[in-house]
């Protein structure tokens, strides 16, 4: 553990938790958004899913160990950012636009700020969805998650901040899955890149799916 705490402690430590708990965090995003496209097709399998999900003893372990991760993972970035910063304190002089081959984009030139729009959206994610109003199915075996969802999409105000949020995440997922790969040592190529980038979009439109969904009128509340 003392030599787990030293390692963390030092530049390469600090970026290879980063890019860990990134990749982890991206893995469970995957599996979320693919939970969540239940609702355009199965009112009681996403139900039934979610109540075998919140059912689980092992739940708050999983809850436990997915705070961590985010944790660990914005205060890495953070430390990462700001040893960065500290190394190059005024900046350059000049800035010229990568060439088509160069790695910087928006995407990798805003991590900090999208970073912290995440850790606002996160937890007011969480205490909507999970700390929101109790609706049971009707014959009262379970939450009806589902009545829950169709309801929160039908409020503009969170409707609105939900599809900002969302390209926000995705911006963040298309430099950081590769770049997750790169600190733990993965060599950065074509291949690699694209496939961050392609799963950013997928996690982008995935999510977007559902109060899209919503506002053209699906579901029933």
């Amino acid at each position: 553990m003392k030599r787990l705490l030293a390692l963390v402690r030092t530049d390469i430590g600090r970026k290879a938790l980063m890019g860990v708990t990134g990749l982890l965090l991206i893995a469970f995003l995957i599996t979320h958004m693919l939970a969540n496209l239940l609702v355009l097709f199965n009112r009681d399998g996403y139900n039934e899913y979610s109540h075998k999900l919140t059912g689980n003893p092992l739940i708050y372990l999983a809850e436990l160990g997915l705070l961590v991760f985010f944790v660990s993972h914005f205060v890495s970035g953070i430390l990462v950012w700001m040893r960065n910063r500290a190394a190059r304190p005024d900046g350059y002089t000049m800035k010229v636009r990568a060439d088509r081959t160069g790695r910087k984009s928006l995407a990798s030139t805003t991590m900090i700020a999208s970073g912290i729009v995440m850790l606002v959206f996160v937890p007011l994610h969480i205490a909507t969805f999970k700390y929101g109003p109790w609706y049971t199915t009707a014959d009262g075996r379970m939450r009806d998650l589902y009545r829950l969802v169709i309801e929160i999409f039908h409020s503009p105000l969170y409707t609105a901040w939900y599809l900002i949020a969302l390209p926000v995440l995705g911006a963040h997922a298309w430099h950081g899955f590769g770049s997750g790969f790169e600190s733990l040592g993965v060599a950065y190529s074509s291949e690699l890149r694209r496939l961050g980038q392609a799963i950013a979009v997928v996690l982008t439109l995935g999510f977007m799916a559902v109060p899209v969904y919503v506002l053209l009128g699906g579901g029933a509340s």
